[in-house]
């Protein structure tokens, strides 16, 4: 399992998630809309989920269905 950021983060990339992951397993470049946790990397510790003001992040299994395509997205980003 791990975890993915989904539409809420687009635009936004508010880098509170980025300070409390105890890993560095999230990441983006000035070139993207969003954050991404790297899926090799996550341990799942969950405390991204409670720092992001915006409530973007989601284990992959509790995705809402609306927004299941981000956990590909999440993957293709780190060329999975």
């Amino acid at each position: 399992m791990t975890h993915v950021i989904a539409q809420p983060c687009i635009n936004v990339k508010d880098k509170a998630c980025v300070d409390v992951c105890p890993v560095d397993c999230i990441h983006s470049d000035d070139n993207s809309p969003q954050f991404y946790i790297n899926p090799n990397d996550c341990i799942d510790c969950t405390l991204c989920v409670d720092a992001c003001p915006v409530r973007a992040i989601f284990a992959e299994e509790d995705l809402p269905p609306e927004w299941a395509q981000y956990s590909e997205i999440n993957k293709v980003h780190f060329g999975k």
